[in-house]
């Protein structure tokens, strides 16, 4: 996902009522997220499906990732070392 350009990504809703179409093709061409304004604070974000999908992927890597951190510092994880003997021994197998 590109990085929002500020003077061209957030758009007051009323904008963005009357340009629904050309805003969605812009996030599709530019990969950019659009922000939302409503009285001058941001209410949403609109972006392509590709990218969130991509965005939830990284997001249960990293639950992941927290997940196995919070098993080794409670002792429930096996050394590098016991991981690689137990994969070269199911291989041979």
């Amino acid at each position: 996902m590109g990085r929002i350009h500020f003077d061209q990504d957030i758009k007051p809703l009323s904008e963005f009522r009357a340009g629904v179409a050309s805003f969605i093709r812009q996030i599709n061409e530019t990969r950019r997220p659009i922000v939302i304004t409503q009285r001058g604070k941001g209410v949403a974000v609109v972006l392509d499906v590709s990218e969130y999908e991509a965005m939830q992927e990284k997001i249960e890597l990293l639950e992941e990732v927290q997940k196995a951190e919070a098993q080794l510092s409670m002792g429930l994880g096996i050394s590098n070392a016991d991981a690689r003997a137990k994969m070269l021994l199911s291989i041979k197998n």
